[in-house]
């Protein structure tokens, strides 16, 4: 009896120890996106693409949003698997072996707020209020209100694209600055109701308190407006694997009709 305790006692470890050291079946893991996507294209529509894709695929769309230059760079450092810009690469990009893929032309829409006044501007007059000869909404048939200029940081690409088509890479005088571009949004929404911004015509449209004002008679959405800025995806070469399959949704009957729920134009293959 003595002899079977002792073998109890010895053997219950040990097949306690095989037990804990016995192989757990693996569990495939989550198929995971990194992707680093520009501010205003996000804002624009990206959100509920993402949404719709991951819902699609079952892979999982890990998001950091940042400017476009900030995005292309997360990019080259290896920090995420595809970028999104709202400007085009430089050239020397291409050289070492990044490839962009342009999906979408997005209007420049003006913001302000209804109290101004006006529905409308001419190009001459957009240009005089974003370099200052233009100070109040009634020197173009509005309110009797001091206008507020608003812009994004120098650095995003809707401030670039902004200067060159509209400024003719004029200066803007601002009163204000935002970080990124897509805070001249809540900037316009509430500082003083003067205030007049610049962004993406897909991230506008969601703004009910706003209002996107006509340039020579034409809304953001008609095809003859003036303002465009084009979004690209960027890749490290050729996208492959689940970054093509993010590339492909978005030509894609669901991610087009996504494109054009917000007034933007979607690119065809």
């Amino acid at each position: 009896m003595k002899h079977n305790r002792i073998f109890k006692i010895v053997m219950i470890p040990l097949l306690l120890g095989t037990w804990i050291l016995a192989p757990v079946p693996a569990v495939k893991a989550e198929e995971v996106l990194k992707y680093s996507c520009s501010n205003q294209v996000y804002a624009a529509f990206e959100k509920e693409k993402i949404e719709a894709f991951s819902q699609a695929t079952g892979i999982k769309v890990d998001v950091k949003t940042a400017s476009s230059g900030s995005c292309t760079y997360r990019l080259i450092t290896g920090n995420c698997d595809i970028a999104s810009s709202a400007r085009r690469l430089y050239r020397r990009h291409a050289v070492y072996g990044y490839a962009e893929t342009l999906f979408c032309k997005d209007p420049i829409a003006v913001i302000a707020r209804k109290e101004c006044g006006v529905e409308g501007l001419s190009q001459e007059e957009l240009q005089d209020i974003f370099s200052g000869d233009i100070r109040n909404w009634k020197e173009v048939g509005g309110a009797d209100l001091p206008i507020l200029v608003i812009v994004p940081s120098e650095n995003t690409a809707a401030h670039k694209n902004f200067r060159r088509q509209v400024m003719k890479r004029k200066d803007i005088a601002h009163d204000f600055m935002a970080y990124d571009s897509t805070m001249v949004i809540e900037a316009v929404k509430y500082f003083p109701c003067g205030s007049v911004s610049f962004i993406s015509q897909g991230a506008a449209v969601q703004q009910k308190e706003l209002i996107t004002l006509e340039i020579d008679g034409l809304p953001p959405t008609d095809r003859n407006y003036p303002y465009y800025q084009e979004f690209y995806y960027v890749t490290k070469g050729k996208p492959t694997g689940n970054v093509k399959r993010f590339i492909d949704f978005t030509f894609s009957d669901v991610g087009k009709n996504i494109i054009e729920k917000y007034g933007m134009v979607p690119i065809p293959r």
